[in-house]
């Protein structure tokens, strides 16, 4: 069934404490998606953000972000007083996230809410320490750790602890088990309100598609409690870091700088930590989008220490067997593949054999007609189109990119005679095409300018920051995305009224 897809993060949602939340702005935006025929809403990672604010350099890849608890659904729950969160200064600006007002912020609201979390009164809640005992009990420790160190990394810790020694590990759970108890509560929390929202969405035919980056940060509770899983020397540092070497569009490569799997350990293993990462993305969302994804069949390795990625060599990854093995255990899942950058005839080979679908983007296909991510070039519906992704400008700004042999031959693609007209003419490219999905960001459709654009790849500073405001999120513009999806056959199944 041909659908539609609208990128927008939790983070980004309106709200009036400074990030998006899962609270009555999300449910609204639910019902924004459902009014305009929208069949998918698509996230970034869930997950805890650290230095530098990305969901891609997470603290945890299980765990969820405690800045998206809603304070008023704890308000609800006997958890809050309203004047204990709504007299704190939240933002200082009402269409950025400033990440530093958050954490000072939000973690001291959290602990009030702690503070009168009677166990007892939420009888779920010592069943959902049991179900993910197998990642929440580290996740608990190792924040604990990280808070009572002043949120140093957990490589700068004391000797013993930082290295996961047992004596060390069991004196930390005695010490700071008030603590330890306060960060499985923000996760029951946090889960308590995602799977509400979850089936919000769903009984309003809505997909969420979920997004599971392919590699875990250095200053994670997985590289700290389990470094059997990664490639790093006798004093756990990583032998070489993760990256993309220099193209086009970046001279000196990316230096993403996360450590590299240990991929011999992980086939020994069965995949089991693979099986069981792609086992908590599935049941937390409904589809999954695999980051990265052709750093499966190989991947770039840069020296650790390297200032950038124009040294690196390729190595070969775990290819077909993992996913394979993974399908072998868990069933046939709803995965996406990232299979951009550098991609070989093996990466297509690799998503051949899995059958997943792929992605094109069309901001990257303006260069002359034989360019594969423009639509006619399409050979299989199997796909999603993007307009851009969270990596990219927003269509407003992209078009401000573009030199004049460019400018011309999109013009004359989209069959425009306006630069204006160029933004939504892609739109319409995108939701045109054979693809199974159609799909772009929030930014697209509110004609968001440069500084709405998300992330810019290998920069520090300045990213993750949009906010949208609950006035742009008419109900003149979920009609016009409705009649977009109506006439390009992309409606979703929930019946909608008529809008002709």
């Amino acid at each position: 069934m041909r659908k539609s897809c609208i990128i927008m993060h939790i983070s980004s949602l309106p709200s009036e404490y400074g990030i998006g939340k899962m609270g009555r702005h999300a449910y609204r935006f639910a019902d924004f998606l459902k009014a305009a025929g929208v069949g998918c809403w698509q996230l970034l990672p869930l997950s805890p953000t650290s230095y530098g604010d990305s969901p891609y350099q997470s603290f945890s890849v299980n765990a969820g972000n405690p800045y998206f608890i809603d304070f008023e659904l704890l308000e609800d729950e006997g958890l809050l007083e309203r004047h204990e969160f709504a007299s704190l200064t939240w933002e200082s600006s009402p269409d950025k996230v400033d990440y530093s007002i958050i954490y000072e912020n939000c973690f001291g609201v959290l602990r009030m809410a702690y503070d009168r979390f009677k166990p007892s009164r939420f009888k779920d809640y010592r069943q959902f320490c049991e179900d993910n005992k197998s990642w929440l009990d580290e996740y608990a420790l190792f924040m604990a750790l990280k808070f009572k160190n002043g949120g140093k990394a957990w490589y700068e810790w004391d000797s013993d602890i930082s290295m996961h020694k047992a004596k060390a590990v069991a004196a930390a759970k005695k010490d700071l088990k008030k603590d330890i108890g306060f960060f499985k509560f923000t996760q029951y929390e946090f889960f308590r309100q995602w799977r509400e929202l979850k089936k919000y969405a769903n009984a309003s035919g809505i997909e969420i598609v979920g997004d599971t980056p392919i590699y875990c940060a250095l200053d994670s509770v997985e590289v700290w409690s389990q470094p059997k899983l990664f490639w790093l020397d006798k004093k756990r540092r990583p032998v070489c870091v993760a990256g993309c070497p220099p193209d086009d569009f970046s001279p000196t490569g990316q230096l993403w700088g996360n450590p590299l799997y240990d991929w011999d350990y992980h086939k020994k293993t069965g995949f089991e930590w693979w099986t069981e990462r792609i086992r908590n993305a599935s049941q937390t969302y409904d589809i999954v989008r695999i980051d990265h994804f052709r750093g499966f069949e190989s991947y770039y390795t840069i020296p650790s220490g390297n200032e950038d990625a124009t040294v690196g060599e390729w190595k070969k990854g775990p290819d077909y067997e993992l996913f394979r093995t993974i399908e072998d255990k868990l069933g046939r899942l709803s995965i996406i593949a990232e299979d951009l950058g550098f991609i070989t005839p093996e990466v297509r080979s690799l998503l051949d054999n899995c059958g997943y679908p792929g992605m094109k983007v069309l901001q990257f296909g303006f260069s002359d007609g034989e360019n594969e991510h423009l639509p006619h070039n399409f050979t299989t519906t199997n796909c999603f189109a993007y307009t851009g992704t969270h990596d990219n400008e927003t269509l407003n700004g992209w078009v401000g990119t573009l030199d004049k042999k460019s400018l011309k031959f999109t013009k004359k693609y989209l069959g425009v005679s306006k630069k204006r007209d160029i933004p939504w003419a892609v739109v319409r490219a995108a939701w045109g095409s054979v693809a199974q999905t159609a799909a772009a960001q929030m930014q697209d459709f509110l004609d968001s300018p440069k500084e709405g654009r998300m992330n810019t790849p290998s920069t520090l500073g300045g990213n993750w920051q949009f906010r949208a405001s609950e006035d742009e999120l008419t109900p003149e513009l979920a009609r016009k995305i409705y009649k977009l999806n109506k006439l390009y056959n992309r409606l979703s199944d929930t019946p909608k009224a008529d809008t002709d």
